[in-house]
């Protein structure tokens, strides 16, 4: 980490884990500006009433695409002003930024940057004390040991962007003292991030990265040969982010439709409607409604069921708790997925099973040494739902690659046969495996790492050899 003695005390750090993003809170005397505000904006809230601060600025480094901003919501609320990059055009009243504009904070100030590569009006802001840089809130540019992916806004600029990606982060890393903080809102997991395999630690200090990011190690063309070539799909739901982040977004309405029994939920599900389960994996496969889909409560499933959840569809939940469903409608919010129209659970009061004289079913959970003695057998289909970089890095000789995001569209192409689908940790195969289900085919669903495979003898290839 970065070394906390050269950094003003307060800054505090919001964490977006499902997403893979950051938000930071910058106290400066009775003042505080808040940095690429996730929508739901209580959580500021709250850290303002706690300091006793008033907020003076929100300040975006970029047009988001993986969230939806809380910025203009943030701003109407409590009377800060909204800076956005010049030459971005929105709906709402704000500010605009260029690079070399600065923002006084008491005893600190915010200096704008423009650093573009992530998005062509991109800005970082470097916050000095006395004179002197110690911090950069560096958005989707600098990430550790990465940089933000250059794509997002297109193919017929995602060359232009690269090259200027490279040297935002050469610009960047010049003006900063080895003991200044870098601290990006992506690249915590987020699908924002480009993906380099290696320097990828949690070193947020200019010294580090120095050592660590391609983008400060590599040549120009070396490095967008390189960041170009290792890009892969990024979530459907991009597409439908900046254009909400443009117009602008109110706050959330988090509050569940009233309790649905589960015979709604299990005709909606026979419907054909998106009817998600949040239970672990496992307790999914034992029993679940049929129809149903598998999209445990975690991390991942912000991302994966707004990748796959076609856009405006009404969805149904189905939780352990009122307190699940309550964690995944918050979620989902935070890109835009707010059509919520039914809700139950899965467990009754005083041990009642709500789903007693409903049509269930189940299916196997498994591990690589288990596939192992049906490895080529007759009837047998493995599919390997990873993106097309893992698979190109080893995959198992006898799969078929289906990545995730296309696995609805391509439900015919899966072979006769019983499916035995895997992914790299089990989550996406959870999912998959519950798809493929609801299509009626015979799933064994492989929640196993897959290193798992190497340990078990299964012959992995790799598509680079």
């Amino acid at each position: 980490m970065w070394d906390r003695s050269v950094v003003p005390a307060e800054i505090a750090t919001i964490e977006t884990p499902e997403l893979g993003d950051r938000s930071y809170v910058i106290f400066a005397g009775t003042d505080a500006v808040v940095v690429d505000p996730q929508r739901d904006i209580d959580r500021v809230l709250e850290l303002l009433s706690a300091h006793g601060v008033r907020l003076s600025h929100v300040v975006e480094t970029h047009i988001h695409n993986d969230y939806i901003s809380g910025g203009p919501e943030l701003c109407r609320v409590t009377g800060a002003t909204l800076v956005i990059p010049a030459g971005e055009s929105v709906a709402y009243p704000r500010q605009p930024i260029a690079g070399g504009d600065r923002i006084a904070l008491g005893d600190v100030s915010l200096v704008a940057r423009h650093t573009p590569g992530h998005t062509a009006t991109h800005m970082t802001y470097v916050l000095e004390e006395a004179g002197r840089p110690v911090a950069a809130f560096t958005g989707g540019s600098m990430l550790l040991g990465s940089v933000g992916r250059t794509d997002l806004s297109g193919p017929w600029v995602t060359d232009r962007l690269s090259h200027l990606q490279h040297r935002s982060a050469r610009r960047l890393s010049d003006e900063l003292p080895d003991n200044a903080a870098i601290l990006p809102t992506h690249g915590f997991g987020s699908l924002c991030s480009a993906g380099f395999p290696v320097g990828a630690s949690d070193t947020a200090d200019a010294r580090h990265q120095r050592a660590e990011n391609p983008a400060l190690l590599m040549d120009e063309e070396a490095f967008v040969t390189r960041l170009v070539s290792g890009m892969d799909a990024f979530p459907r739901y991009y597409a439908y982010i900046a254009p909400r982040n443009r117009e602008g977004a109110g706050r959330p309405d988090l509050d569940l439709p009233p309790p649905s029994d589960a015979r709604e939920l299990a005709e909606r599900a026979r419907a054909g409607e998106w009817v998600v389960d949040l239970r672990d994996r496992q307790a999914f496969a034992a029993r679940h409604l049929v129809g149903t889909l598998a999209f445990e409560l975690s991390d991942p499933l912000t991302t994966y069921l707004g990748w796959l959840l076609p856009w405006g569809s009404p969805l149904s939940l189905i939780g352990r708790s009122s307190g699940d469903l309550a964690a995944a409608r918050r979620a989902l919010a935070r890109i835009g997925i707010e059509k919520i129209v039914a809700c139950g659970l899965s467990e009754g009061e005083n041990g009642h099973d709500p789903w007693a004289g409903l049509e269930t079913t189940s299916y196997p959970v498994v591990f690589f040494r288990d596939l192992k003695p049906y490895i080529g057998a007759p009837g047998e289909v493995i599919v390997d739902v990873r993106l097309g970089r893992e698979w190109s890095e080893g995959h198992l000789a006898s799969a078929m690659h289906i990545p995730l995001h296309e696995l609805p569209d391509r439900l015919d192409e899966v072979p006769a046969g019983r499916v035995w689908v895997h992914c790299a940790a089990g989550y996406r195969a959870a999912v998959a495996g519950s798809l493929l289900a609801r299509a009626g085919r015979d799933v064994m669903v492989v929640s196993d790492q897959f290193s798992s495979a190497v340990e078990a003898g299964l012959d992995i290839v790799s598509s680079r050899d």
